[in-house]
Order: structure tokens, then sequence, then C-alpha cells
């Protein structure tokens, strides 16, 4: 399978919101992801389901929104009505992980798990046959712009050894300090999936930036 591409719109210039889009799609993005912050599970603020239903109005790709907040159920409803495509949520953020994931599905949407550097990637393992997607946080949830960590990646390699122990058929994303050359790291232990913000939104070449990283294998 080919490695997808997910630009992260956080890094995207918001005053000219459609243009940015656009511009990334040209290049070959594959999907677009969505930081979703509440200031309460991490420090920053972003947005929330207006701008999901403004992107989506602008483009026709895959929305992947990721929700930084607390108590993620509590906003399923609006973000599938919004246009998310995918939701993946964080296991520290959910008492009722099974719940969530039922509740993401009977919307329509693919469900995902994210998990920030410090957590145990073993706590997922019970959910792992019923979630369609892993967003492994290679950096500390909050900010854009921060810096690779590499002692993440054993988590993605466990992640790759499940999925066939298990039959599973979940995807394995990677966010946080994803760049030309962080990227290739990540290939090489098993992602499926690259978010990357501030490496091709802030890039010269934006088209030359998504190709480097579509053409890790």
């Amino acid at each position: 399978m080919s490695i997808l591409i997910s630009p992260s719109i956080l890094s995207a210039d918001f005053a000219k919101l459609e243009s940015e889009i656009r511009d990334v799609e040209r290049c070959g993005a594959d999907w677009l992801h969505l930081d979703v912050m509440d200031g309460v599970f991490v420090p920053n603020l972003t947005f929330g389901p207006v701008i999901v239903d403004a992107v989506n109005r602008l483009s026709d790709l895959p929305l992947d929104v990721h929700l930084m907040i607390v108590d993620p159920a509590r906003y399923v409803d609006r973000f599938v009505k919004a246009g998310a495509d995918w939701i993946t949520f964080h296991i520290e953020a959910e008492k009722d992980v099974e719940g969530t994931i039922e509740l993401i599905r009977s919307h329509g949407a693919k469900a995902g798990i994210s998990v920030s550097p410090p957590t145990p990637i073993e706590l997922i393992e019970p959910y792992l046959t019923r979630i369609d997607l892993v967003l492994v946080m290679s950096v500390n949830p909050g900010f854009s712009g921060q810096k690779f960590m590499p002692e993440v990646l054993p988590k993605v390699r466990w992640l790759v050894e499940m999925r066939k122990k298990t039959g599973a058929h979940y995807l394995i994303s990677i966010d946080g300090g994803i760049n030309d050359r962080t990227a290739p790291m990540a290939v090489d232990a098993g992602v499926d999936v690259l978010v990357s913000a501030s490496y091709i939104f802030g890039s010269a070449d934006r088209c030359e930036a998504i190709r480097k990283l579509a053409s890790l294998k």
C-alpha cells in the first residue's frame, strides 16, 4: 500500500484557507488532518465543528479529525455532521473507549485512537480489532513545530506485529515533527499515514514536499 499523506491545516494560513487547501490538493495530498484542541486536554486552543464544516465544503478529500479534547464522545455527532470522515480521540481523554468507538462508527465515520508519547501503547490492545486507525503521537500533543521523538517508533513496530497477530485492519498514522528527515524512520517502522504540518505548509515548494513523503516505501 502507498503511504498516505495527510497535511495538517494547523500550519496553514487561515486568512487564505481555501487557496491553502487547493494548493495541497493539487500537490497530491490524500487526506486533510484537522487538529481540534480545547485548551483543557492540551494547553492550546484551535477550532471546532464550524471550521471542519468549512473545510468539508472546500474539499472532497477525506477529513481526518483529531480530537485533542476532554469528553470526546460528547462531540462526535457534531463533528460527523460537519463532515469528519475519520474521528480519532485520545485514549487518555476517554473513560468509555469501547463506547466511543461504537458511537463514532454508528454515525458513519471511521474510528481511531491516539496515544501520546508517555502513554504505553499496550493500553489500546483490547480495542485493536474494533478500530480503523491508530495515531501515534511523535510529539507531545498541543502545538505544531515540535521536534520528532524517535523513541515512539517501537510503538509503531508493536502495532505492525499486533495487526498481523490479531488480523486487525487498522491503519497506523504518525503525527509530530514529520519531515523529509524523520518520515523515512517512521515509514521504515511501518506507518501507513504521515501527518505533516509545518514541513508541508512551510515549504516553498509544497508539491516537492508532498512528493518526497509520498515516495517513501
